[in-house]
């Protein structure tokens, strides 16, 4: 009898090997007959699942996003089991910092996504040019929570202030992609502005 073909999982297969690929070099260098090799099956099969490189690619990138939400459940786990607001903050920021291997895939590919959707239409009009949105309305959230908790310093705008933070946390993973921080060195830049926005622990209340 033959073996059942589990289709998930090969699509998710060919994604990872697209990853992989696009890690070492680069997404605009990376075909469908590179993915298929990096996989081991036929070009054939990875048209079969996916019939546009641009469907690959829009494949991948949910792949990412999927491993992101993982990572960021794992860092709001291990902060304990109520996470006040700074932690939940924390974890956003600081799982977004491309601080391992891993991490450092992510926000490599994740930028180039959106560097194509600049001149790629089809790129340009998926979810996920809008993801940034929909973080910066969970930090938000986040943020009014604790301003509502009277954690935050006096004048902090929310809605500013989480944008803002994501503006710094990509840049700062940015700038340690290109060798120009450690990593070290972001995280204290991220701590030292959370110090500026939250109260702290002996004054807030």
């Amino acid at each position: 009898m033959p073996k059942r073909v589990d289709h998930a999982e090969r699509r998710t297969e060919i994604a990872e090997a697209l990853v992989r690929v696009a890690g070492r070099r680069g997404l605009h260098a990376v075909g469908m007959r590179d993915v298929a090799a990096e996989a081991g099956v036929s070009l054939r099969l990875v048209q079969y699942y996916f019939e546009t490189k641009e469907k690959l690619l829009l494949f991948g990138l949910e792949h990412l996003t999927g491993k992101f939400g993982e990572r960021l459940a794992a860092r709001i786990r291990a902060a304990g089991d109520r996470p006040g607001p700074r932690a939940m903050v924390e974890a956003l920021l600081m799982t977004a910092l491309p601080t391992d291997e891993e991490s450092r895939v992510f926000h490599h590919l994740y930028t180039s996504y959106a560097v194509l959707a600049v001149t790629d239409p089809t790129l340009a009009a998926q979810p996920f040019i809008r993801d940034p949105d929909a973080a910066e309305g969970a930090l938000t959230d986040i943020l009014r929570q604790a301003q509502a908790a009277d954690l935050l310093r006096p004048g902090v705008d929310a809605q500013l202030t989480a944008a803002g933070l994501l503006a710094m946390s990509a840049g700062l993973g940015t700038g340690i992609l290109v060798g120009q921080r450690s990593p070290e060195s972001a995280v204290a830049v991220l701590d030292d502005h959370l110090d500026r926005i939250f109260r702290s622990v002996d004054t807030a209340g």
